[in-house]
């Protein structure tokens, strides 16, 4: 984009020419036809013409459309009117429109407006704003006339032009009414649909202000519509509406409201369907060339029957069908009828006054031509309930073809509404109401609202935001009438409040004032009722609206609204909520009052207010106990909401006595189950009463947190509250209610064990059994079952009592024991046979009457029983005789042999006693004892240890096992075992022990633990003996009393191994620290003793601090062992082991190293331990302390080169100690024990070896060093400060490239196998950074910083402070030397040996190197292509910068140029030495050819030539003409060898080229390869200009001619190329010549033969040609210059034959 142009100036330029000046000239035709295009909707012209009348105030207007017979179809032969009227309506063309108004005539601004396309009305009051509303007659008309008052206006054509005439009539005419003459251009248009143009012309009326309008078809009015409207009545506007649109630019200051009735007397014609319907016609041009010929007819039926015969319609569709049939032959019979229908409406005007500041009212006029009007209307078409109902009623009364014609369909706005802008638009409100604003700007076709254009959508929608607060007043009016008819409803029947009854009535009403405001989406433009829809809803201050409830209208912030499905009327009666039926009637607004928040549903809180305001009673308190169980339980409210509820709840309940009593909900925490307790029982005070329960679900007062009542709770309460209740109501006293509790809990008594307690402690003790004696006391009555007494209390009425139960309360089955005794037992003597007296029973006569009623006999019974002494002992083991003393049956034994052994008390029964008989279970069950319990066996077993009886001792024991499993013994746990019974191996008799304390293992008696007699170890697991002692004990016993000697600690460490698994961790870690381990004394350890030593001479360590086995190395420095091998398992799992670790090494070398290397005996031993240390160094510094000790203790060894002796002995010793290295100088090596900040790194020997006798050096092995560098030593570099000196650099800089490149070939093959860590800079940092100048001298002198040392010596080589240039002495250099230096900066840890290894690669030729296994091969195949490369690289550049390349083709003037800033080495750093300022590169000329090359390359840069000139005198190349003088180098002979180069160019002469391909062997410093392609063409033509042209020779002849006829051009304009870069040279144009050949034959661009250049056509034809076809001069250029190269390669073979590095420099 252009930019920097002054386009004001530029267009004042313009304007002041004065030239060329020429109107805009407009195709009136095609504007119109263009803008007719915009009018898509119906009626266009109608609705034009019947607005003009409006806005002329006119207030009637006829429409009459004339007719012309059909010429087709002849007229009837009927002459009846209405067989004319169904030819006409079937089978006439209209030939005119005639629209007539009886509104003000024109004024001549409006023939003057008339005329004029896009000038429109400019009354704002007025609907017009265009001026192409009445254009749109031209869709039907092709030349309308007007005539109005006494003036007439004609419109005709000229070509594309129109014009008018105007006629001015006569003074004495009559002035006559507007009219409007439509002649329709198109003679076949027919008789229009009339149903939908009727309906059209009823909906006009709604909103213009005129009154009636006819309609005609010819002379028969088919349509009159007559409309009539009420005085406006005023509308209240609420206070707290706000009257202002969003913008502030209108504001609705009143609103009237206004009856209409229209009238219709209409023709049953217009419903008679005479076939036009099928069309929906876009205006009334009904061009239909088409005539109902039979044949089309013929043709649409067979399509209706196979439309009809492939599809069922269905019942209602079918019923439909009949149905409009038979209305069409009703009409058709009486097509002449009239028929009259009437509409009743309701229409509110608004008045509206805009405020807008000038610029939008500019804006407004510029997009409109009209100003913003200052007063503006704005109506709303509704219909009320009433009008609806009557509008309907009257509809419905008509006849059928009445019924078939809805004039008014489009007129009520049922569905949705219309925008009118004058007449109904396509644009729908939204809601069901029109709206009419004439203010409003629509699109230029009128069918919508333009919300587009910036000033006038914002005008719009504020003219939308009024019509939503104008919707919004209309609304609360209808709502305010509604109010009033609540009010006198209420008057007349006198109530406070408005009931049931009146909400139903005004209810429909309600409902349709509610669907008549709910908004729907508006079509097509949705954004229209939304607009209007806001501002309905915000344009009231407080967020309320009119809403009717079941107390009337009211603001909805007063109003609840009930969740679906949700019924409170039945308990709240107080809250106004939306009736249900409202709700389900109008649920779009109810659901839009509810979505804003304007009607909120019922809460807690409304609820809670109406519970506490009243007392409910029954029939409400089971509504809401209903409610707000099921609330609780679908989660609406939480179980503490709904409690909050019940605490302020009050009701009152009647009884079944009538009798009312007040129910507080906060106290009821129970609920009845009649299943359980009958609901006519008495119920507590905190209990619901059932009858409010009884239709609720279970699980509703569950959800209050009630809880069933229960029986004990009821029982409870019936019994402590007798008094209250009544005798009627007391069990204790009132048999007949004990017979009806009883069986109550009789029934629960099964379904309900855990409730059985608590009911036997509440009536085992009170009078509730009913007998023949009255109420008893249940262990009191009998069941009638016990007859051994007549006076005995049987219980008599409880029939419905189940027998458990009241044997549970203690009614009994058996006789009191107490009876017993007193009238049995104690009763007196009788006499027996022998005269002898004796009691009436015995102890075995009583057990066998016990056993006999056992199961009925009450456990209390049972339970004395086992508490009295009933049965007496054997005495002496006698069976036969009894004890005088009676004991209880649970001390005593059955009599058994067994048991007689072992002295127990057994039981006295005479004869045999059998254990399994019914008196045997008793006895048992009773507590007769079996065998002797466990516990009791022990105590004996004791008593008769403590008293000497061993025999009994050993009885009980062999009781004890034979009958271990038997008696289940082994069910007893030992551990529980207190009293000591059992004897210990190697103790007295009378020593007894419990089990836990002894134990079976004899190694444990090595800690001092007693052990079980050994003839009782095999039942030492029926004792509970076990195998070994605690594991936690036996190493409190080891901690606490270690032992003495060699041979106890061996025995008691082999216990311990063998209980290894038992030690856990936290042992293992604990024994490992303890002192438990016995060292004897150096000396008795060397002697071979150490058995009997004093306990002062033995010392005690760790296990952790110990070591296994023997070390002849460390055993004085460290404690070393030797336990056996079962002891050996226990130490190494306490943590010794058998040698050292690197942590304690190093802790000992950091503490002694001294002693340390004393017990080594050899600096070689103390090395190969520092190498342990140095590879375990990452973990021991994980410990900061030992590392901080290490760095600072005088632990490492290094050497100091010292001067040797003079001879004797000491020089012998030295020879023999030393290594024969070391005995090669006159220095020996001095080991001595120094810290790591003492000693530096031999990282440079040569220096170190001239500071050797000052300076303690670490040993030079990797590991070592690495350890010592950590630990803080340096290299000797980082302490030696160098200084280096050199001359000048020289002028000659061959020698210094020439081993510049040789550096970075070599260096690959040196770095190739070391690792990547080690390389400091690899080749291509070399190559980008390093720089080689030779220089005069050079000279270091290195001073040892601390000790002040200097030593300064003469150098071939060295590297500059900062590394980035090597310097080397111009008259010759020590490989050696570059070597070192080089590899110090290659490597981060330079060997003696890598400078070694770096110079032989150096100095080596690569064909050597490959025999000794380098891989060179990569280096020899690049130096042979190293020129062609050389050359393509130039090529390319040349390509890439053509333009300068040619302009660099005038060579310049020799100038001398500043170096290069020398690039620095990653690190390096700028010297600040002066000695070192004064060395720069050699300054160099830059000639024609250099200009060239430093161009392309760049300077800097190595060219080919560089590497060539000046190689080593043994791989110079014979052939090369350069000369080794570098003065030799200059333009002069440079120039000469060009001249050299042309003068040797010639013509090729022959009519063929023949060459077979040869490879040359190139030697210079490597030997390689030039392969050189074979050529066989023959002369085969000459271009324009005169060059040979030579093709490969082939068998195809065809291919020559083609090539010729095909490639003529391009090969002149190839020659003209040649011709262009010879003459740079001044060639002679016949040595030039022209090739092609095949790409599979050859990859040849040109050649040289024999001084003949030959250019092959094949790459032009690729490279150039197309650019060259497209872009001329660009292509060209390219071209001259790549040609231009080309010839410079060949010309150089003039000089050299191969592609050597001499060949390369020429190019």
């Amino acid at each position: 984009m252009a930019r920097g142009i002054d386009y004001s100036a530029l267009r004042a330029l313009t304007m002041g020419s004065g030239e060329n000046e020429e109107a805009v000239t407009i195709n009136t035709r095609a504007l119109i036809d263009k803008v007719l295009a915009r009018y898509s909707a119906e009626w266009t012209v109608l609705r034009e013409l019947i607005q003009n009348a409006a806005d002329a105030s006119a207030s009637k207007v006829t429409v009459r459309f004339d007719t012309l017979p059909s010429p087709t179809v002849p007229a009837p032969k009927a002459t009846d009117p209405s067989s004319i009227l169904q030819h006409v309506l079937l089978h006439h063309k209209l030939s005119r429109l005639l629209v007539t108004n009886n509104g003000t005539s024109f004024a001549d601004s409006d023939w003057t407006r008339l005329k004029r396309i896009a000038e429109g009305n400019p009354d704002e009051t007025k609907i017009g704003a265009f001026g192409v509303g009445f254009y749109s007659v031209f869709a039907d008309c092709e030349e309308p006339f007007v005539s109005s008052g006494k003036e007439a206006m004609a419109f005709y054509w000229k070509e594309n032009s129109l014009f008018t005439r105007r006629l001015r009539l006569p003074e004495a005419t009559p002035a006559s009414n507007t009219s409007f003459v439509l002649d329709y251009r198109s003679k076949t248009s027919r008789v229009p649909p009339l149903l939908p143009l009727c309906q059209f012309l009823a909906t006009s009326l709604a909103f213009v202000g005129v009154q009636e309008i006819d309609l005609w078809i010819d002379d028969w009015n088919v349509l009159s519509l007559q409309k009539k409207t009420a005085p406006g009545i005023a509308m209240a506007i609420p206070k707290d509406l706000l009257t202002t649109t969003a913008e502030g630019l209108l504001n609705v200051r009143k609103v009237e409201s206004e009856n209409v009735q229209i009238d219709a007397r209409f023709s049953n014609a217009i419903a008679w369907k005479f076939g036009h319907e099928a069309s929906n016609p876009a205006s009334t041009n009904h061009n239909d060339s088409s005539t109902t010929l039979p044949s089309a007819t013929s043709l649409r039926s067979f399509f209706s029957r196979l439309t009809s015969g492939s599809s069922n319609l269905n019942p209602a569709a079918e019923r439909i069908s009949k149905e409009e049939t038979s209305v069409q032959k009703a009409i058709l019979e009486d097509l002449m009828g009239t028929s009259t229908s009437t509409i009743f409406l309701r229409i509110a005007t608004a008045q509206i006054v805009s405020s807008v500041n000038p610029t939008f009212a500019a804006e407004l006029l510029r997009a409109t031509k009209k100003p913003p009007p200052k007063l503006t209307k704005l109506a709303i078409l509704t219909s009320s309930f009433e009008e609806m109902a009557a509008s309907t009623a009257l509809r419905n009364s008509s006849s059928v073809s009445a019924k078939a014609i809805d004039i008014f369909t489009h007129v009520l706005p049922s569905k949705t509404g219309k925008i009118f802008i004058g007449f109904p638009t396509s644009q729908t409100s939204g809601l069901s109401a029109h709206i009419s604003a004439h203010s409003v700007v629509p699109t230029v076709e009128r069918e919508s609202i333009d919300l587009n254009a910036r000033w006038v959508r914002t005008w719009n929608k504020e003219m939308l935001r009024a019509s939503g607060i104008v919707c919004r007043i209309i609304y609360s009016s209808q709502m305010s009438e509604i109010s009033q008819k609540v009010d006198q409803a209420l008057a007349l029947s006198g109530k406070s409040k408005i009931g049931a009854e009146e909400v139903t009535k005004l209810l429909p009403e309600v409902i349709h004032n509610f669907k008549q405001f709910s908004f729907n989406e508006s079509t097509p433009n949705s954004q229209v009722g939304q607009i209007i829809e806001e501002a309905f809803w915000v344009c009231h201050k407080k967020p309320s609206i009119e809403v009717f409830s079941s107390q009337g209208v009211l603001q909805s912030y007063q109003v609840r609204c009930l969740t679906a499905g949700e019924d409170v009327s039945g308990f709240v009666a107080g809250l106004p909520i939306l009736p249900e039926q409202l709700i389900s009637g109008a649920p779009q607004f109810v659901k839009k009052i509810r979505d804003y928040g304007l009607v909120t549903e019922i809460t807690i809180n409304d609820i809670r207010k109406e519970l506490e305001a009243k007392a409910l009673d029954s029939t409400q308190l089971v509504a809401f106990l209903r409610w707000a169980g099921e609330k609780t339980l679908n989660g609406s409210i939480s179980k503490q909401t709904a409690q909050g509820l019940l605490s302020v709840t009050i009701g009152t309940h009647e009884s079944n006595n009538n009798s009312g009593s007040l129910l507080i909900l906060d106290a009821i925490k129970f609920y009845y189950n009649p299943s359980r307790i009958p609901g006519d029982m008495p119920a507590p005070p905190d209990t619901i009463p059932f009858a409010l329960t009884a239709k609720l679900s279970k699980k509703i007062p569950e959800s209050f947190g009630w809880e069933e009542l229960q029986i004990v709770p009821w029982l409870r309460y019936i019994l402590e509250n007798a008094e209250n209740l009544g005798p009627g109501h007391d069990m204790t006293r009132n048999p007949k209610f004990a017979a009806q509790v009883l069986p109550i809990l009789s029934k629960q008594w099964e379904s309900q064990p855990n409730i059985k307690s608590e009911i036997i402690s509440l009536l085992s003790n009170r009078t509730i059994i009913p007998s023949k004696h009255g109420l008893k006391i249940p262990n009191e009555a009998y069941f009638p079952s016990v007859k051994m007494f007549d006076d005995l209390s049987v219980i008599i009425g409880l029939n419905g009592v189940k027998e458990r139960f009241l044997v549970a309360l203690g009614v009994r089955k058996t006789i009191e024991l107490n009876v017993i005794f007193e009238r049995l037992i104690s009763a007196p003597t009788r006499e027996g046979e022998n005269g002898s007296h004796e009691a009436r029973w015995g102890h075995v006569d009583l057990i066998k009457y016990l056993a006999s009623v056992r199961d009925d006999i009450p456990a209390g019974d049972l339970e004395r029983l086992r508490n009295t002494s009933l049965c007496p002992i054997e005495v002496d083991s006698n069976p036969q005789s009894p004890s005088i003393q009676k004991f209880k049956i649970s001390v005593i034994y059955e009599p058994k042999d067994d048991l007689r052994a072992l002295n127990l008390p057994l039981l006295q029964w005479p004869g045999i006693y059998r254990s399994s008989s019914n008196e045997g279970t008793f006895l048992t069950y009773l507590g007769l004892r079996s065998f002797p319990p466990v516990t009791d066996l022990i105590e004996l077993i004791a008593i008769s240890s403590m008293n000497g009886n061993l025999t009994l001792r050993d009885r009980l024991m062999s009781y004890f096992i034979a009958n271990h499993h038997l008696n289940n013994y082994d069910k007893f746990n030992a551990v529980n075992v207190k009293t000591p019974y059992l004897p210990v191996q190697g103790a007295d008799y009378k020593v007894l022990l419990t089990p836990d304390a002894c134990f079976t293992n004899q190694r444990a008696s090595l800690l001092g633990f007693p052990i079980l007699r050994s003839d009782l170890h095999i039942h030492a697991s029926k004792f509970g003996v076990k195998a070994d002692p605690p594991i936690n004990e036996c190493i409190n016993r080891l901690v606490n009393s270690p032992p003495q000697t060699i041979s106890e600690g061996s025995d008691v460490f082999a216990y311990f191994a063998e209980r290894l698994s038992e030690i856990n961790p936290s042992n293992i870690e604990y024994l490992g620290k303890a002192q438990i381990v016995p060292i004897l004394p150096m000396s008795s350890i060397l002697n071979g003793t150490g058995e009997k030593h004093s306990k002062k001479s033995i010392r005690y360590a760790s296990p952790q601090n110990c070591y296994l086995g023997d070390s002849s190395s460390f055993r004085e420095i460290f404690d070393f062992v030797e336990f056996g091998p079962e002891s050996r398992k226990f130490l190494l799992a306490v943590g010794s082991r058998h040698e050292p670790g690197t942590s304690e090494l190093a802790q000992v070398l950091v503490k002694e190293p001294v002693r340390l290397l004393s017990a080594l005996q050899s600096p070689e031993k103390y090395l190969q331990l520092l190498e342990g240390i140095a590879a375990n160094f990452s973990s021991l510094k994980k410990d900061k302390t030992l590392l901080s000790q290490m760095k600072r203790a005088p632990f490492l060894l290094a050497y100091k080169m010292v001067p040797k002796v003079s001879s004797g002995l000491g020089d012998k010793l030295q020879k023999a100690l030393l290594p024969d290295e070391d005995n090669n100088d006159d220095h020996i090596r001095e080991w001595k024990l120094v810290s790591a900040t003492e000693i530096i790194l031999v990282d440079d020997i040569l220096s170190y070896s001239l500071f050797k006798d000052k300076l303690f050096a670490a040993p030079q092995e990797d590991t070592l060093e690495q350890l010592y560098w950590k630990l803080g030593s340096q290299n000797i570099s980082s302490i030696l400060e160098k200084k280096i000196k050199v001359s000048g650099a020289v002028h000659d800089q061959t020698l210094a490239s020439d081993l510049a490149k040789r550096v970075f070939e070599r260096s690959r093959l040196f770095l190739h196998d070391i690792r990547a860590d080690s390389i400091k800079h690899d080749t291509k940092s070399l190559e980008k950074n390093l720089q080689v100048i030779a220089v005069e001298t050079i000279s270091l002198r290195r001073t040892l910083r601390l000790q002040n040392i200097s030593h300064t010596e003469k150098r071939t080589a060295s590297l500059s402070p900062d590394s980035s240039t090597l310097w080397i002495t111009a008259k010759g250099f020590d490989m050696f030397e570059v070597s070192r230096e080089l590899v110090s900066l290659m490597l981060h840890r330079p060997k003696t040996h890598s400078a070694v290894t770096f110079e032989m690669l150096l100095a080596t030729d690569l064909l050597k190197l490959r025999s000794r296994g380098f891989n060179v091969d990569r280096i020899l195949q690049r130096k042979a292509l190293e020129a062609r490369m050389a050359e393509e690289e130039i090529r390319e550049k040349i390509q890439s910068k053509p333009q300068e390349t040619e302009a660099m083709l005038v060579p310049p003037k020799a100038e001398n140029r500043s170096p290069k800033k020398d690039l620095k080495m990653p690190g390096s750093f700028i010297p600040d030495s002066p000695e070192q300022q004064d060395v720069k590169p050699p300054k160099q000329g830059h000639g024609f050819f250099e200009n060239i090359r430093e161009s392309l390359l760049g300077r800097g840069q190595t060219a080919p030539r560089s590497s060539r000139a000046h190689a080593p005198a043994q791989h110079g190349n014979k052939s090369s003409t350069v000369p080794n003088d570098p003065t030799a180098l200059n333009e002069d002979n440079v120039q000469k060898a060009l001249d050299s180069a042309i003068n040797a160019c010639r013509p090729h002469n022959s009519a063929s080229v023949f060459a077979p391909p040869k490879v040359d062997t190139i030697e210079e410093s490597a030997t390689y390869c030039d392969n050189n392609d074979g050529k066989n063409l023959s002369l085969c033509g000459k271009t324009t200009s005169g060059l040979k042209i030579f093709l490969q020779n082939i068998s195809n002849n065809r291919f020559h001619e083609t090539f010729f006829s095909d490639n003529q051009s391009h090969l002149n304009r190839f020659a003209d190329i040649l011709t262009q870069c010879g003459r740079l040279f001044g060639l002679p144009a016949d040595s030039l010549h022209i090739f092609y050949d095949k790409p599979e034959s050859s990859r040849t661009i040109a050649f040289n033969l024999t001084g003949s250049v030959f250019c092959n056509f094949r790459f032009f034809q690729d490279m150039h040609l197309p650019k060259l076809l497209n872009h001329a001069a660009e292509g060209e250029q390219e071209a001259l210059v790549y040609w231009w190269i080309v010839i410079s390669h060949e010309l150089a073979h003039n000089l050299v034959k191969d592609h050597s590095s001499a060949h390369g420099f020429h190019v």
